[in-house]
């Protein structure tokens, strides 16, 4: 019964928010422990078109909790070693023995948030194959383990890690070690068999082309391991569920429990303002939610609680200590603040706080 009056406020939540008009419309996946998840949608896309529980979105950095499954798919089965650097798997331009397997899914190896543009230009004829090329060729913006410096380039480094571990593409490689034995039904590279939903106010200077972030087919065919998988709620809160133990015997339990454990040794950072914090703990892959203020999901769900959120409008998270997941997946993105502003009333319902 408890469920069920939270699934009740979760969805009364989300029809206040999409009234509001600060997005279109939401999809939201929620699961209890073991059960199975519950997914309603409300709202459509930003064409229009009435949003169902099972349609498919870019999730852009949710990417990164799938790209972590895959490395630590790999810690398990003694192919990677948390604590060796990264050049012991690819040839980096320049070596750096502190940067990590570890401290690459925890943000403090060191480099810049994204690529410098001119080192892969955002243009036609780009391929992950040009971007992993930058990736290795990119400097440290500052020393391993002195800040927490959210980082694309560090799960690019990661991709390759695991291509050269798995002995296949990145995409296929997510495939084999994370998608399908999760039963997720998600894309990586590739035209999914039908359309994902229109992401709305995507801003800068390739919106409404060809080349539109989240909502063009170029976008989609970067296969970004930190950014492009395109997949349903349930597929993205599959994902973060992983971390919790479901499926059992997906990831060893002492690996799993280390993963969703600060990793950064209470440094502070983050991403750009104003989400910048002091301490800003983060685990192998997942945020942790700590203390940090501002933030989307509210300290009443639990310090201890842990996920991901995405540029695109989308949030997985759960909470251990209430035993619930969900995630939300928005038809807006998350420029204008939708998601750090008034996402926290859904998950809030969702906790029960």
């Amino acid at each position: 019964m408890r469920h069920l009056a939270r699934l009740a406020a979760a969805r009364a939540a989300a029809e206040t928010l999409v009234a509001s008009g600060r997005v279109p419309g939401v999809v939201v996946a929620v699961a209890v422990d073991h059960q199975k998840p519950d997914v309603f949608a409300v709202g459509t896309d930003a064409d229009g078109h009435p949003l169902a529980p099972d349609d498919l979105f870019p999730v852009a950095s949710i990417t990164k909790l799938a790209t972590a499954l895959a490395v630590l798919r790999l810690v398990d089965r003694g192919l990677i070693e948390l604590d060796d650097p990264v050049d012991r798997y690819v040839r980096r331009a320049e070596p750096h023995s502190g940067v990590t397997i570890r401290r690459l899914l925890c943000h403090t190896a060191g480099f810049a948030i994204d690529l410098n543009a001119a080192d892969a230009p955002y243009e036609p004829g780009l391929t992950w194959e040009s971007l992993a090329q930058a990736c290795l060729r990119a400097n440290l913006y500052h020393p391993p383990a002195s800040e927490v410096l959210y980082s694309n380039i560090g799960y690019g480094l990661l991709a390759l890690a695991v291509e050269a571990r798995a002995g296949a593409r990145f995409r296929d490689a997510l495939r084999d070690l994370v998608l399908t034995p999760l039963g997720i039904e998600g894309y990586l590279g590739m035209e999914p068999p039908r359309a994902p939903a229109r992401i709305a106010d995507v801003r800068g200077r390739y919106r409404a082309t060809p080349l539109e972030p989240f909502n063009s087919p170029f976008w989609r065919s970067l296969a970004l391991p930190w950014a492009g998988l395109v997949t349903t709620a349930a597929g993205a809160l599959t994902l973060v569920r992983a971390f919790r133990g479901h499926p059992p015997g997906f990831l060893s339990p002492p690996l799993r429990t280390v993963a969703v454990l600060d990793q950064t040794g209470d440094l502070p950072g983050g991403f750009i303002e104003p989400l910048r914090w002091n301490p800003c703990p983060w685990g192998l892959g997942p945020e942790v939610r700590g203390m940090k203020e501002p933030h989307w999901i509210p300290a009443g769900v639990g310090t201890d609680s842990f996920g991901h959120t995405g540029a695109s409008g989308c949030l997985a998270w759960a909470a251990p200590g209430v035993g619930v997941a969900w995630a939300i997946l928005g038809a807006r993105t998350a420029d204008n603040g939708w998601l750090l502003r008034h996402s926290g009333t859904i998950s809030a319902a969702v906790a029960g706080g």
